[in-house]
């Protein structure tokens, strides 16, 4: 397993996987006052209000990002309204929970975001890795 880093604001604590990072930006457009790539800790989690994390939280494509209630009352984390979004010039976005079945028959079952490949070139198929940026992918 790669690196993993946790981030808690005492509400709320954001896990991020650096090797399942797809680098869309979609953080940092979103919450550009949280989210600094070039800076470490990169995370400055109380710069914003839990609801605006989560919910920024939630548009990670890759999953590189995730979260969970410091109150183990609170669900919010394991729903998600299902939607797809094509993002230009990048993956097929799933939200929600669903079952991916690959074409040797093993399962996967995905939580929150899941981005799928449309230019091809991942390395991860049916997933996308972000190869999409380096092939220039217009779509």
């Amino acid at each position: 397993m790669g690196k993993t880093k946790e981030y808690s604001n005492g509400e709320v604590t954001v896990v991020w996987e650096a090797e399942k990072c797809i680098h869309s930006a979609i953080c940092v457009k979103g919450l550009p006052n949280v989210f600094h790539p070039k800076d470490r800790p990169w995370i400055k989690i109380d710069e914003a209000k839990t609801d605006d994390l989560v919910n920024t939280v939630k548009k990670c494509p890759s999953g590189a990002l995730s979260f969970y209630m410091i109150d183990e009352e609170d669900k919010s984390a394991e729903s998600l309204e299902t939607k797809v979004e094509v993002l230009e010039n990048g993956p097929l976005l799933v939200y929600g929970t669903l079952k991916v079945t690959h074409k040797d028959g093993t399962e996967d079952t995905k939580n929150r975001t899941t981005a799928f490949c449309r230019c091809g070139a991942s390395q991860n198929k049916p997933y996308c890795d972000g190869a999409h940026v380096k092939e220039d992918f217009r779509g």
